[in-house]
């Protein structure tokens, strides 16, 4: 079965003063399939944002594969292109930047079906924004079809960058922290709109978070991925990866997170789980081996600061980067 979106060995460099290269992203192999949720966790820094900025299409990237729909992305046609920009969107991290404040709601959704459905009549547009404003929950529509961003909370107006990008009649939305800065008992609202969005329309997302907790509502029965430093370390079903996970870094975040949230129920096992020091290493000079290993409480003097670890199967759909866990243990096998 063809997947959706599908990245194989991705990698992604920037240029630097006197020719130098930095390596942001690195080997970055991964899938999702329409109506699925890819849920991405992790420090700030580590390459989240610029992995969802390739897959919205706003990046390039340096090296390996990037499939939609069966075809690679740098290789599209200019149709090809433009029927992945329509079916490939992105929800900015902050409302206040992100819509324009010269322009009413119904402008803002509007354009875009203007722009790339070629529908100018005002009654229909009329009736297709209105009825995406109520998909979204800005209801009376009435209350909020004619009014500027400015006259809006930005729990509101996040929901109109939602309806602008619903607009589009998208198959697979970036996610980028979209409620990080949404009052707290306004995000739960949110992530519930996005959850009823898919199960009407069979959307795809790459869920981008640092926020465990709710990376695990949003992604209930569906996938969790761990990153550090550019790599995927981790990648589970997330009911999988709360209950056991596998990687040091993994089991220190969820320790930090378990007992701060009602979404994450306090782990005997991983409460007390630190790693060493707090300082993450600059991409300008990651640590050879595996990068987490001047962290790591539980690291082999030898071999991780020698070899960098493998992605191997440790569970049905559950792989995990780490030496811990060996290529001879029964239930291990290679990714590759």
């Amino acid at each position: 079965m063809e997947h959706l979106i599908a990245l194989n060995k991705v990698e992604k460099n920037f240029n630097q003063k006197h020719g130098e290269k930095i390596t942001i992203l690195q080997d970055i192999n991964l899938s999702i399939d329409l109506g699925e949720t890819l849920c991405v966790v992790g420090e700030s820094g580590c390459g989240k944002t610029t992995l969802g900025r390739i897959l919205a299409g706003l990046l390039p990237y340096s090296n390996g594969s990037y499939v939609f729909e069966g075809k690679e992305v740098s290789q599209l046609n200019r149709g090809e292109h433009d029927n992945f920009r329509n079916h490939v969107q992105l929800i900015h991290q902050n409302p206040y930047e992100s819509l324009n404040p010269t322009m009413m709601v119904f402008d803002i959704i509007a354009n875009p079906i203007r722009k790339h459905k070629g529908i100018n009549d005002t009654a229909e547009l009329y009736a297709r924004v209105t009825s995406i404003l109520e998909i979204v929950g800005l209801t009376p529509v009435s209350d909020f079809v004619d009014k500027y961003p400015s006259y809006l909370s930005g729990g509101q107006r996040q929901r109109v960058s939602i309806a602008r990008v619903l607009a589009m009649d998208p198959k697979f939305i970036v996610v980028d922290e979209a409620t990080s800065m949404i009052d707290t008992s306004l995000r739960i609202s949110l992530l519930n709109t996005l959850k009823e969005i898919q199960e009407r329309r069979k959307v795809a997302y790459f869920f981008i978070t640092h926020d465990l907790a709710l990376g695990r509502y949003f992604a209930q029965g569906q996938k969790i991925m761990v990153m550090y430093l550019g790599r995927i370390i981790e990648t589970a079903k997330t009911d999988d990866f709360i209950q056991k996970p596998y990687h040091p870094y993994s089991k220190a975040i969820l320790s930090a997170a378990a007992g701060n949230s009602g979404l994450l129920e306090a782990s005997s096992e991983f409460e007390k789980y630190n790693l060493e020091g707090t300082d993450i290493p600059s991409f300008k000079n990651v640590p050879s081996g595996c990068p987490l290993h001047p962290r790591c409480p539980e690291k082999i003097a030898g071999l991780c600061d020698k070899i960098a670890p493998e992605l191997l199967l440790v569970g049905p759909g559950h792989t995990v980067a780490c030496h811990l866990y060996g290529k001879d243990d029964n239930l291990i096998e290679n990714t590759d």
